[in-house]
């Protein structure tokens, strides 16, 4: 398969683009600096993409976005990550919708945060969203698709949850920063750590 990879220099984006190739699977990155032959480029800010590298891709696997475990969560952090994820993957969706061929399927980042605080309460894709700002994040993050959903590409979110990893992620020393900047450990905040979790729901999205 032909695949595209955003966010393919974090924790899980590295660890993907490997096994990929490991598989005999040819991969694009897409990213916003350096380059190479195996890479493409987009600019948030600018609202440009390599449209052509996504043409007749058989998948896109997005990974994107502002790491919430890099710092406090300042109203200016909060902004990052909440713009980031906004930004990306509205782009990439209007991109991908507006495409001759577009990939079969999307794969979109979001985050078990999407629940909220739940407890001891087990959830899956049926379970209601949450109202807190991790979960507002998935939330808009998964909104943002909507372009590729409705020009019928089958896309699905993966809604990840705490990754363990010897190189990072939650088993890192302070790697999931509340608001307050203490570290929440597999709680709330971890929940939707960009460089953290590895349990994942995916939640089919489609037209047919």
């Amino acid at each position: 398969m032909d695949v595209v990879v955003t966010g393919s220099s974090g924790l899980i984006g590295s660890r993907l683009v490997d096994t990929l190739r490991e598989n005999g699977h040819q991969v694009v990155r897409l990213v916003r600096s350096g380059g190479g032959p195996d890479t493409a480029r987009w600019d948030l800010d600018a609202g440009t993409i390599d449209a052509a590298a996504l043409e007749g891709a058989d998948a896109v696997v997005h990974l994107a976005g502002e790491s919430i475990a890099s710092s406090r969560w300042t109203d200016a952090q909060k902004a990052r990550i909440m713009g980031s994820r906004v930004k990306g993957t509205t782009l990439l969706a209007e991109t991908l919708a507006g495409l001759s061929s577009p990939p079969s399927v999307f794969l979109s980042g979001s985050a078990v945060g999407y629940y909220g605080e739940t407890g001891d309460t087990a959830v899956d894709e049926s379970g209601p969203a949450g109202d807190d700002f991790p979960s507002l994040v998935a939330q808009r993050w998964e909104a943002c698709a909507q372009p590729a959903i409705e020009a019928g590409v089958a896309t699905a979110f993966l809604r990840t949850g705490v990754v363990l990893d010897a190189d990072g992620g939650a088993l890192r020393p302070n790697s999931c920063p509340s608001s307050s900047g203490s570290a929440d450990g597999p709680g709330r905040a971890a929940s939707t750590c960009r460089g953290s979790p590895s349990t994942t729901t995916s939640v089919p999205r489609s037209r047919s």
